[in-house]
């Protein structure tokens, strides 16, 4: 049995006696009773807003069903926290259910967990209902887990009250575990490393665009054997341009050198018909900045995946999302203005100054520049959007120089009326013929949320990537409920095509509000990162990309974990095994070998196991810890690994050909 290093536990913050009586004498903690309120609930999760202390979750006195109450925390469904009890807990009691703020619309059920076992649960409670009593016996139970549901409707109102609620303890004095960022991303060596993608695609006679993507000590040079006639190679940044007339395959020796050694690698470039032969890496707006996003912020972004060194782990797309456009009903005069040119051309806000300017920016940084629109005459936002303009649109987008195109569905139902296969088809079927008759490379992301089963149709309309599911928040129920529902789409996804369960949450997200350090503990950070990549996933980071930690850039630099994501065979995952609270996925590669990610989706750590016949493999067979960049020795049978609570261990299995 492998078992994760020691830095994966659980910290648990150790309370004093002193600190203890200064808690208790402030909280207005008597005896061997504790306050849910008076713990720290900084780590509480919650969909909407932060806990109440002795509040609503809206900041107002808690009341349930005409009744006020003094003492308690207000908090909003979807909400878990989890607390350490030391097997010294008696009792928890409560007074639970949805505050009277909210009036009769907001509907939950609580939950409450002892050691992953369910000790209570209220049932479906609707606004204005009196509050129910709760008194569940705790006595040996080391963590306890308050979940507040959204009683399977939305969670729109689900404003939700813990209140009169009490841990009676002897002993040690209850306390909530802070679970550690704990980097287990290698730093990057000195001597030269080549990686992201090693096979690009390119349209006969349309302007190409790669950069090496190296890491090690600078300066580092480049050089490209065998590049062909048409391209041509800046040694000092490894950026490679031009454009190739004739179908075929060019295989170029790429090197990149310094003071301490050089790497080298095989590129494929291969000019035909496909874009995106491997899945774009990139940054989108949407999840930081949404409505306000600017010019600046998309520079500011380019400059960072610089400067980061993320480009060197290639990292590639700087993409705006909705908002760059004109919306002259907006408050916002920076967003007023004519929405076309006397062309019919649609034009930008004034927060875009000059999207040319913009785009050739990004490009001298060995980058590519994405745009947003949608099929309907506006955008999600109400901005100015391409119906009854694809083509000026399309036109424009390339004229601007942009390289690749999100295609939100929003307000097309509006205009157009229809259901069915067909119905969903169309726009995209428009947009990409339009697109493919450029004079350059536009990748096209169909954003319409997995209707009709857009993973079985979208390459037939010219489709590169295509959203599965509804949109992503920072909270593991999303993520849960997408990254572990794509079982069964990975034969619809290879070289050009890809099945897409939206943007990374990690980092600072905000969607245009205060941002915040997203919601996922550690553990479920890995988790996201490691299901994105055996799924063979576009990687989108949403984060503020100008103020990026140092353990979300251990997330997004482990070059062993995106080469998983990377990888030219291009196959998705499927589900090898699952079982009470665990799921077990695989991926074959290119080399021959196999990733396989180890998933924990209970409320505790347990063992979780693959056996090698499950893989179609025999004998033994060497492992490897793709986070750690370890090997862990071979094994005869099979492969187990105890796995932290919504954790996972992603390992790659198999002697390389």
């Amino acid at each position: 049995m492998y078992l994760p290093l020691p830095p994966h536990h659980f910290l648990v913050r150790l309370i004093t006696v002193a600190t203890l009586s200064t808690v208790v004498a402030a909280a207005g903690v008597w005896g061997d009773e504790l306050a849910l309120s008076s713990l720290d609930l900084s780590s509480m999760i919650q969909e909407w807003g932060s806990p109440g202390i002795n509040t609503s979750v809206a900041g107002k006195p808690l009341s349930i069903g005409g009744k006020s109450f003094t003492n308690g925390v207000g908090t909003h469904a979807e909400s878990s926290v989890t607390i350490t009890l030391y097997g010294a807990a008696k009792r928890f009691t409560a007074q639970v259910g949805v505050d009277d703020e909210v009036g009769e619309k907001g509907t939950v059920e609580f939950s409450i967990i002892g050691d992953g076992k369910t000790l209570w649960t209220s049932g479906r409670m609707k606004g204005g209902e009196p509050a129910k009593s709760v008194d569940v016996d705790l006595a040996g139970r080391k963590r306890l887990t308050l979940l507040v549901e959204d009683s399977h409707d939305g969670n729109g109102s689900d404003h939700a009250d813990w209140a009169q609620s009490t841990i009676t303890y002897q002993g040690k004095a209850p306390s909530i575990p802070i679970e550690p960022a704990v980097v287990l991303t290698p730093k990057s060596s000195p001597q030269p490393r080549i990686n992201g993608a090693k096979v690009a695609g390119i349209r006969p006679g349309h302007p190409f665009l790669y950069t090496i993507a190296a890491t090690g000590e600078r300066p580092i040079i480049y050089t490209a054997a065998g590049l062909p006639e048409g391209l041509k190679l800046d040694s000092a940044t490894g950026i490679i341009s031009g454009a190739l007339a004739a179908v075929g395959e060019h295989r170029v020796t790429i090197t990149a050198a310094n003071s301490l050694g050089n790497a080298t690698r095989e590129l494929k470039i291969r000019v035909g018909d496909l874009l995106a032969l491997t899945p774009p890496m990139g940054w989108n707006s949407w999840n930081c900045f949404a409505s306000e996003v600017t010019e600046l912020n998309v520079r500011d972004a380019a400059d960072a995946l610089v400067k980061a060194g993320l480009r060197d782990h290639g990292w590639t797309y700087v993409n705006i999302d909705d908002f760059w456009m004109i919306k002259n009903n907006d408050g916002n005069a920076y967003m007023h203005g004519p929405a076309r040119d006397a062309d019919g051309k649609i034009n930008a806000n004034k927060k875009f100054s000059d999207m040319k300017k913009l785009t050739d920016y990004i490009h001298g940084l060995g980058l590519k520049a994405g745009i947003y629109s949608s099929p309907g005459p506006t955008t999600c936002g109400q901005c100015t959007a391409s119906y009854k303009f694809e083509k000026e649109d399309a036109g424009r987008f390339s004229e601007w120089g942009f390289d690749y195109l999100k295609y939100d569905w929003c307000n097309y139902g509006d205009v157009e009326k229809g259901s069915g296969l067909a119905y969903q088809m169309k726009p995209y079927k428009l947009m990409g013929d339009i697109l493919r008759a450029q004079p350059r490379d536009i990748v096209f992301s169909l954003c319409q949320y997995g209707s009709e089963k857009v993973w079985e149709w979208g390459a037939e309309v010219n489709g590169n990537c295509w959203r599965t599911t509804g949109d992503i928040v920072d909270t593991w129920r999303s993520l849960r409920g997408i990254g572990f529902s794509q079982a069964g789409h990975e034969k619809f996804s290879g070289p050009g095509h890809w099945n897409d369960p939206d943007m990374l949450v990690v980092g600072r997200v905000g969607w245009g509000s205060s941002l915040h350090p997203t919601r996922l503990t550690p553990n479920e950070q890995y988790t996201h990162i490691s299901m994105w990549c055996l799924l063979a996933a576009p990687l989108l980071i949403g984060c503020d990309m100008t103020r990026i930690d140092s353990f979300t850039l251990s997330l997004l630099t482990n070059d062993e974990v995106l080469a998983i994501d990377q990888d030219p065979l291009g196959k998705g995952a499927w589900r090898v095994a699952s079982g009470n609270e665990f799921e077990v996925y695989s991926k074959p590669l290119e080399d021959g070998t196999m990733a396989v990610g180890l998933f924990n989706l209970g409320e505790e750590e347990q063992t979780v196991s693959v056996r090698w016949q499950d893989l179609g493999c025999t004998g033994r067979q060497p492992v490897r810890d793709l986070w750690r960049q370890q090997d862990c020795g071979e094994s005869a049978d099979g492969f187990s690994a105890s796995v932290l609570r919504h954790g996972c261990v992603l390992i790659k299995v198999g002697k390389p050909r």
